[in-house]
């Protein structure tokens, strides 16, 4: 049975759990639609998250010059009308405070002046509340005895649906699966437009004079405002900064600089207004201006490491700290791809960090968030991010959510938004049925010397088939039986085809492309890797594409990050656990030999000195703090501990501990309702979880043995154990050699 076979047999067992708090930007935010005891700030759905992301993407500047996205911006609805009928059982004074103009209608008469308390008497009233904002976003706080601005109210933008708290539109006009947008913005001192993340100060670990200046070094990668302490005098400081010393050493070609205009006749403390990514900073100042020191504020996204990994090799150990620091610090309002450059949302990397996140912060928010700025709005003029590739990663971003969470109001809320864009899709396929690259279309795949894109390309096919299974999972959840079978039929059709056009016997793979009508000889990695952890590939055909292509060294290798990921994952589903090991060691422990601190865009063994900060034909164009850069977390926690939901939500989980040479590790996988922890050595095992029920299953050159417990052999050396919520389990074994 296939991982989206078991998901639509259990899905309709799945209760959606309410009321579960998760942490967003330092607040608890409860992702329910239970109506909140207190009031909280209302939106249009889904335009806070659009308005946030315009708002983070426009802060890329390079070389002073401002560097917006590349792609299509949309924009909240201006104005927008709240609605709610009440009853309340006596009088009650009901503080207003809005984003924006207002204009509020009580009983259906017009409100005079601009009031900031609204005064009820007892019995039902009807209150229509319409704000009007340009600039930020329409947004509303009430506060009373009786009343409060909460999840019940219903939202129009004046398309006449009103959209209420159950998703649903209150006219005959169709059914829209949205509900009011809401965080815990609980006081009306914390207007959402006004939102900023957290900082705490940091200091400088080393310093070197210059000329004119200085050469500041903050120890590792980090990201923030740099600040000037004991600022005095008349004239200017500049500012150059680098992931690397040679970067901020090279006043014409850093990446990112600053300026700062001084006019003090006393020493103060001045902070810069942009935050940066940076580990060293070159500070040039004219002669009129001094300064005693120069500290930071790192700025950060306040998340808890729920995950955690250590063994018996120290340098794994130290390879998934980086990791979880590298994600952390592209886990922003958003996920980014980059630090320093792009500092934007791109689909193909989020869709990583999703999976990475699911070990490490099992932070739900930011995933949703990440989802909902880069779909936008309809209509639908171009690919997400204008890539083929990352329109499909983002259906599939919403299968593995919803198999990790079990969130199915999320699927309610995003299902027309995935109809509409899969359509777009579809209307763009060729006669054949099939995704080929047309006018203003991005086939990118990875960034690989030589890698040919045009005509019908096997990858984009593959990932088409697992985005309409995404489709048919979704219509089954939200009740489409149409859209359900109608889907599940195309997915079916096209892996046929997938196979009967691409598939070669002589190759024992499938090949990279079709042109005008013929196959050509060529076999890249790409679609062979995804279809082995997609499960679309026979036992005999797995085994004949790890001999013939991840493991031949005539096919084309993969360097970037981005790609290695899947690769790894594609050998680790094989069992080749070692031999990633292995891998993991000579790639990323690469760059940590090169003096890394967080993981890299793009690493090439081949490459020395100042050839590994170079890209895009620029000498620092390379990203060092890439969030695609920090995959071992997820590889280690799915294919080491070997943990897995097996139904959405970890309602029932799969733990298949491969040590992979090692003698022994430990650690924790997060889930929705606590964690799953796990010690494994050669000879014991010790596991715990706090919800669900697992799975346990290992191999052993003999009968494994522990108190109460009773083992149930599946196999030759494979034996497996029911694993129950909160009991501790302890075992011995002897494991395979």
């Amino acid at each position: 049975m296939t991982g989206f076979e078991e998901i639509m047999k259990r899905r309709n067992h799945k209760a959606f759990v309410l009321g579960i708090l998760f942490t967003f930007f330092g607040w608890s935010f409860a992702f329910s639609q239970a109506p909140q005891s207190e009031g909280t700030w209302i939106w249009y759905p889904g335009d806070y998250e659009i308005w946030l992301s315009n708002k983070m993407q426009a802060r890329r500047t390079e070389r002073g010059a401002f560097l917006p996205p590349l792609w299509r911006y949309y924009s909240p609805y201006p104005m927008v009308t709240f609605r709610k009928e009440v009853d309340i059982p006596s009088e009650d004074n009901i503080l207003l405070v809005t984003d924006g103009q207002f204009k509020l209608q009580i009983d259906g008469e017009l409100v005079h002046g601009k009031p900031d308390t609204i005064a009820l008497s007892a019995g039902k009233h009807q209150l229509a509340i319409k704000v009007y904002n340009q600039e930020t976003l329409p947004s509303l706080f009430l506060q009373g005895e009786h009343v409060q601005s909460d999840a019940s109210w219903e939202v129009t933008y004046e398309d006449k649906e009103w959209i209420d708290e159950t998703g649903q539109a209150s006219d005959q006009s169709g059914t829209l699966w949205e509900r009011v947008g809401y965080w815990n913005f609980d006081s009306p001192e914390k207007v959402p437009s006004e939102f900023a993340l957290e900082v705490e100060p940091a200091p400088a670990v080393e310093r070197e004079e210059l000329s004119n200046g200085e050469l500041i070094d903050f120890g590792k990668e980090t990201f923030g405002y740099l600040v000037f302490h004991g600022l005095k005098g008349e004239g200017k400081i500049r500012v150059f900064y680098g992931e690397s010393e040679e970067e901020a050493m090279d006043k014409e070609y850093c990446e990112t600089l600053d300026e700062l205009e001084v006019s003090y006749s006393e020493a103060t403390t001045d902070t810069l207004a942009q935050s940066m990514a940076f580990r060293y900073v070159q500070v040039e100042r004219q002669a009129e201006v001094s300064y005693d020191s120069v500290s930071m504020l790192y700025e950060f996204l306040p998340l808890d490491y729920k995950g955690s990994f250590s063994s018996s090799d120290d340098l794994l150990n130290e390879i998934w700290d980086v990791s979880a620091y590298t994600l952390h610090l592209n886990t922003r309002e958003f996920f980014l791809d980059g630090i320093k450059r792009d500092r934007w949302i791109w689909s193909g990397d989020a869709y990583q960090s999703y999976l990475m996140n699911y070990y490490l912060f099992f932070d739900n928010p930011s995933v949703t968030r990440t989802l909902l700025a880069l779909r936008g709005k309809d209509p639908i003029s171009s690919h997400l991010n204008t890539i083929m590739d990352y329109s499909f990663y983002w259906f599939i971003g919403i299968y593995d959510y919803y198999l990790f969470t079990g969130d199915e109001e999320f699927i309610h809320q995003f299902y027309p938004r995935m109809v509409s864009l899969m359509d777009f899709c579809l209307e763009r396929r060729n006669e054949n049925g099939m995704m080929e690259g047309l006018p203003g279309d991005w086939v990118f795949i990875d960034w690989a010397d030589g890698l040919k894109k045009e005509g019908e390309v096997s990858f984009q096919q593959l990932l088409l088939a697992r985005s309409l299974e995404a489709m048919a999972l979704s219509a089954g959840i939200v009740g489409d039986r149409d859209g359900e079978a109608n889907y599940t039929a195309m997915a079916e059709q096209l892996r046929e085809k997938l196979f009967d056009v691409f598939w070669s016997s002589e190759h024992q793979a499938l090949m990279h492309h079709r042109v005008d009508g013929e196959v050509k000889e060529e076999v890249t990695r790409y679609a062979n890797m995804f279809a082995i952890f997609f499960d679309y590939l026979s036992k005999d055909q797995q085994e004949a594409v790890k001999t013939h292509v991840l493991l031949n060294d005539e096919v084309q290798k993969i360097t970037t990050p981005y790609m290695r990921f899947y690769e790894l994952e594609a050998l680790c589903a094989l069992g080749e656990q070692e031999l990633v090991l292995d891998e993991i060691r000579e790639y990323w422990g690469g760059m940590l030999e090169l003096g890394a601190t967080s993981f890299w865009e793009k690493y090439d063994p081949k490459e020395s000195g100042e050839e590994h900060l170079a890209m895009y034909g620029r000498p620092y164009g390379k990203s060092l703090c890439h969030a695609w850069g920090a995959s071992p977390i997820y590889l280690f926690g799915k294919y080491y501990f070997g943990v897995s939901p097996s139904s959405p939500g970890y309602d029932t989980y799969m733990v298949e501990p491969n040590l992979g040479g090692l003698e022994w590790m430990e650690g924790s996988v997060p889930t929705p309702e606590g964690e799953i922890t796990l010690f494994c050595s050669t000879s014991e095992i010790k596991i715990k979880a706090d919800h669900g029920v697992g799975t346990l299953r290992i191999k052993s050159e003999t009968p494994p043995k522990g108190s109460n417990m009773e083992f149930k052999k599946v196999e030759d050396s494979t034996y497996e154990l029911v694993v129950k919520p909160g009991q501790t389990y302890e075992l011995h074994y002897k494991a395979m050699q």
